[in-house]
């Protein structure tokens, strides 16, 4: 896919030793919605082959558009509105739209097929989540290529190549996608190759979105239900202060044709025009040695952002995680009101050089029990900026008392 950009407000920049990044070309306002962006590609995070012990007791979700499917009463029976796959009766669809769409989309012949077979596959059954899921991917990418050539061009575009891990698992991968192919397309034998498998594999492990099972106060480790590949959205490259975040609806109402799926990206506070746009590809609450664990693990690259060079130098890389309370006690008075003077300038949390996150946590982080999520404006009305701030994981609502002048940080709950 060519380098360009989505619409007017971003442009697609090699940025020096961190790759293409989306790059603000007009001054942005904090709530500004500078993209949505729809899936190429959306497959399931969930076991292809369930234990039967969590059937029970996990969520399920609609094999298309992963909208949460409600449970059935024991005494009412299955949902009226639940629909099963006619050719299989393993796969759930919340309407019969979504199982319309899925036909001729994601769960075509070759796709129902492919998976039935390996629902009683007893190698893969002893493969742990994360190559059953590597499996969920391949099968849903060459598909791709069935339904859509320009999209499965536009996935082998993305940034990403194989190294000696990927080439590792590609090797096992494709033994097994081999069995599948005696009832695939014909086009798909063309073309298949380990190589190929290899490079997919790549694709998905540098631009995969996780969309997230719904938040509960009672649990604090989320699970992901589905992973999407974002054609647009993958360009926006991490900072662990990030400017911008990302908001999805996955659970929204089935009557806006499947764009549940979007991904919507929103500035956090304000930025100048030629400002990189970035997303924390994680929650900012991590510390300093975790965030280079899993960045160094899932993408490659040691971080090197003004955060973690600050915190590289801390004795025990570590940083207060969860309590905005003993945050607060780091700073004074007269820091919190310098930074919330500074608020709406290119780089509020810049003015602590020791502590340059507190401002940040104290302001976009969601202080809910086991959210942890990041707090962004609502969309500004014209030129009025909005003082309701939304959590991006847990959609809580809360107002911006600094915004309302009262210099206070607590706010006022507005949940739903």
């Amino acid at each position: 896919m060519a380098q360009t950009a989505p619409n007017p407000l971003l442009s697609v920049k090699e940025m020096q030793g961190r790759g293409r990044g989306m790059v603000a070309s007009q001054p942005l306002k904090a709530g500004q919605v500078v993209l949505r962006d729809s899936p190429i590609l959306l497959y399931s995070a969930l076991p292809l082959i369930p234990q039967s012990s969590t059937i029970s007791s996990s969520p399920a979700f609609c094999d298309h558009c992963f909208r949460t499917l409600p449970r059935p009463s024991s005494m009412e029976g299955p949902s009226s509105s639940l629909v099963l796959c006619p050719s299989c009766c393993h796969h759930r669809f919340c309407s019969p739209k979504c199982l319309s769409i899925a036909q001729n989309t994601s769960h075509t012949s070759w796709v129902c097929q492919a998976l039935s077979h390996l629902r009683v596959n007893s190698v893969l059954l002893e493969q742990p989540l994360e190559c059953q899921v590597q499996v969920h991917f391949l099968i849903a990418a060459y598909n791709l290529a069935s339904v859509s050539l320009s999209g499965f061009q536009t996935l082998l575009a993305l940034h990403g190549s194989p190294d000696d891990t990927t080439i590792a698992s590609a090797q096992f991968l494709h033994t097994l996608i081999s069995s599948l192919f005696p009832f695939a397309p014909t086009s798909h034998q063309n073309w298949f190759s380990l190589e190929l498998t290899a490079a997919l594999l790549a694709k998905d492990k540098l631009n995969a979105f996780g969309l997230m099972q719904p938040f509960s106060e009672d649990n604090d480790q989320r699970s992901v239900r589905a992973y999407g590949i974002y054609p647009y959205a993958s360009f926006f490259n991490h900072d662990c202060l990030p400017n911008a975040c990302r908001f999805d609806y996955v659970d929204t109402s089935a009557a806006d044709d499947n764009h549940n799926i979007d991904i919507i990206i929103r500035m956090i506070h304000d930025v100048p025009e030629g400002r990189e746009i970035c997303l924390s590809y994680f929650p900012v609450n991590e510390n300093y040695s975790s965030r280079q664990k899993r960045l160094m693990e899932d993408y490659g690259f040691t971080c090197k952002c003004d955060r973690c060079n600050i915190e590289a130098n801390w004795s025990d890389n570590d940083i207060v995680e969860d309590d905005t309370e003993d945050i607060e006690e780091a700073m004074d008075e007269d820091q919190c009101e310098d930074m919330a003077a500074s608020d709406t300038e290119s780089n509020p949390q810049a003015d602590n050089n020791d502590f340059p996150h507190a401002y940040f946590f104290l302001k976009f982080m969601c202080d809910r029990k086991n959210c942890w999520g990041t707090l962004a404006p609502l969309p500004p009305q014209g030129d009025t900026p909005s003082n309701v701030m939304e959590c991006n994981v847990c959609g809580n609502l809360k107002r911006d008392n600094v915004l309302d002048g009262d210099g206070g940080e607590d706010g006022v709950s507005m949940e739903d």
